[in-house]
């Protein structure tokens, strides 16, 4: 039994807004969510499904972005389920947006947007 909980929305910190955006909404295909309040910093937020949320955080980073795995499905990320991954793989491809494969078999490809955050984009 869960108790009716269920994942709102993932928050990833990032270090230009804007150029996040181009992957988040240009590449991926995410709609920005007009409804984020001004919280003091930069951002945005992103519809990520029905009800699910993907919150931009432009604010220092903690955490290192170099040596990160080369493989980002061993490395923390967020997960989307994509439609069309073919299509998805074209547009990385056209934007010269590495990525590499899953290794568990599915029908999935894992990459980074330009702050280093590891993406796993696997078919639904």
């Amino acid at each position: 039994m869960n108790n009716g909980i269920r994942l709102h929305h993932v928050s990833l910190i990032v270090s230009e807004t804007a150029r996040s955006l181009e992957f988040y909404r240009d590449v991926l295909g995410l709609v920005e969510d007009s409804s984020r309040p001004d919280l003091g910093y930069p951002g945005a937020w992103l519809k990520a499904g029905e009800g699910l949320q993907l919150h931009l955080l432009e604010l220092p980073n903690p955490d290192p972005v170099e040596a990160r795995p080369a493989h980002g499905g061993r490395d923390r990320h967020v997960a989307f389920a994509v439609a069309d991954l073919a299509a998805l793989r074209e547009s990385l491809d056209a934007r010269h947006i590495p990525y590499t494969l899953s290794r568990s078999g599915r029908a999935a490809l894992f990459c980074r947007d330009p702050d280093g955050n590891a993406c796993e984009l696997i078919l639904a």
